[in-house]
């Protein structure tokens, strides 16, 4: 389940399951007539019982190796799935940046698509209007603002959706590889409005493989494995043990 019973920015999950059914894909038409078309499909159990709390004001990092459940649980806060089985509670509004593109159309102007993704991210009309020059000077898009996404590299649409995120005034900003997009100095703008937005006391819950933007960003870490909290804590000594992990290291006492 999903709500909005707690204070804004605040996320509670308690067991939290997440289980995907992906169907069986026949290579050719000859493996299809071989096996039959009652093949049951591969089940992907992503998250195994995770229980977290983020409160208000914590700027929240999520590690670990790809199919660990980083990713389905951002998107289970974004209110993109709904749990298999436990329970998620999120106080207050998403602005969700998890994927390239997503809430965007390809045939729509920069401008069309501000409109569009503003609106989607619970903005008004009239809020959007307002807020439109500085959404397109973030991205620095002046230029292209006019012209269909389409014609866009993965950088300018990626630049634009945070710009986007960024100006919703959302309680909760939920981020999947992409705090810092751009050349350097880009970079440097949207730490500084990740600051901004961390003393204003929003809430993000991000996924970074840059262990340097996790440290810097991040006043708590959660390590995800085989879809369940494996460790929380302090930024340091979570990254530490992690990549000891990775690198085959034993663990520090």
């Amino acid at each position: 389940m999903a709500g909005s019973e707690l204070r804004n920015g605040v996320i509670e999950a308690r067991g939290l399951h997440k289980i995907f059914e992906l169907p069986f894909q026949y290579g050719t038409l000859k493996a299809l007539v071989i096996s039959g078309a009652n093949r049951k499909p591969e089940v992907v159990h992503a998250l195994r019982g995770v229980d977290l709390t983020v409160a208000a004001g914590e700027a929240v990092a999520l590690l670990g190796r790809n199919g660990s459940g980083k990713s389905t649980l951002l998107s289970l806060v974004g209110h993109i799935y709904e749990p298999t089985e436990g329970d998620l509670t999120v106080g207050g509004r998403v602005a969700p940046l998890l994927e390239l593109g997503a809430g965007f159309h390809p045939d729509l102007t920069g401008v069309e698509n501000i409109e569009l993704n503003g609106v989607i991210l619970g903005l008004t009309r009239k809020q959007v209007a307002e807020r439109l020059d500085a959404i397109i000077e973030f991205a620095e898009l002046r230029e292209k603002i006019g012209v269909p996404l389409r014609t866009y590299s993965s950088g300018m649409q990626t630049r634009l959706g945070f710009s986007v995120a960024v100006h919703t005034d959302a309680d909760i900003l939920v981020v999947d590889e992409v705090l810092a997009v751009g050349d350097e100095a880009f970079q440097e703008k949207c730490f500084a409005r990740i600051e901004e937005l961390k003393r204003s006391g929003r809430t993000i819950l991000f996924v970074s493989h840059e262990m340097t933007d996790v440290l810097r960003v991040a006043t708590r870490v959660v390590w995800l494995k085989d879809g369940r909290v494996h460790m929380d804590g302090a930024p340091e000594p979570v990254v530490q043990r992690y990549l000891e992990e990775a690198h085959g290291q034993p663990a520090a006492p």
